[in-house]
């Protein structure tokens, strides 16, 4: 039988609602079966939509199962911090007064209150190291650029998958006009560093084909992943903003501090729906 449930929308990675990633989260899921999930993201047509239960690990203070019109992920940035503020947000108490602990599929992430802001720290990174050559010839001809314009290479997946290339500057990143079919199957984060005296240090764009959405508004875990790779390397300093989503008229900042131990991706969160969902 269907069940009315608490609902929220929020809008990521911005303190100006409708600037930046929005997100569905439906609370008091423990009984909503998979293909319901499932079928709901892709209804919801939104980058993500999560579903909010009780944790397995006593450590946690919730659980959430974060879904794409295109399939589950194990973890994402800007669902896990649109769901801890939503969870905050009906109440929510956590365990820890100074951090809230998710469950997800890559295990605990912990989220803090950075001031007005959320902030996770960056899971572990599951794979490293350079593209291969084939791989960023097929980037190059997807991006319309010349393989030369791809001046660093990396994977920096932290769950789904997320591959990575550095273009001569933010203005050619902005430029980009992909061939999206080219990209299929691909999880591709692609940055260049911001003028001097911007307000943000790089510009970032996400493609993800295989999952329901072209180019992602905001994203939290490739800049999780963006940032081990481009601060481990010495390609950005510590802390920095980074711009995403100016080519699909959005302007989220994510905020990146590395305190000498987690790399934490930080960002506004505003609530723009609070209601009730019947599934």
């Amino acid at each position: 039988m269907p069940t009315t449930r608490r609902f929220h929308q929020l809008d990521v990675f911005t303190a100006t609602p409708l600037l930046g990633n929005p997100l569905a989260v439906v609370h008091d899921a423990h009984d909503i079966d998979e293909a319901t999930m499932a079928a709901f993201a892709r209804w919801t047509n939104l980058s993500e939509t999560t579903f909010l239960l009780p944790p397995t690990d006593p450590r946690a203070d919730y659980r959430v199962r974060i879904f794409t019109p295109g399939g589950e992920l194990p973890f994402a940035g800007h669902p896990t911090l649109g769901s801890c503020a939503a969870w905050l947000d009906a109440g929510g108490m956590p365990r820890d007064a100074n951090e809230v602990t998710q469950e997800c599929g890559v295990g605990l992430v912990r989220v803090r209150r950075d001031g007005s802001r959320l902030a996770f720290a960056a899971p572990p990174l599951r794979r490293t190291g350079p593209l291969d050559a084939s791989l960023v010839e097929r980037i190059s001809r997807g991006l319309g650029i010349d393989a030369a314009q791809v001046r660093h290479h990396q994977w920096v997946d932290n769950g789904p998958g997320w591959c990575a290339v550095m273009l001569p500057s933010a203005e050619v990143v902005r430029q980009l006009r992909p061939d999206i079919a080219q990209l299929e199957g691909l999880m591709l984060g692609v940055a260049g560093a911001c003028a001097p005296g911007d307000d943000a240090a790089f510009e970032v764009r996400v493609f993800v084909p295989g999952h329901g959405v072209a180019e992602d508004p905001v994203t939290g875990s490739l800049n999780a992943g963006l940032a081990q790779w481009l601060i481990g390397a010495g390609l950005a300093p510590a802390q920095y903003v980074a711009a995403q989503g100016a080519a699909l008229g959005r302007a989220g900042r994510i905020h990146v501090a590395h305190d000498g131990v987690d790399v934490w991706i930080g960002g506004d969160v505003v609530v723009c729906i609070r209601g009730d969902v019947t599934l």
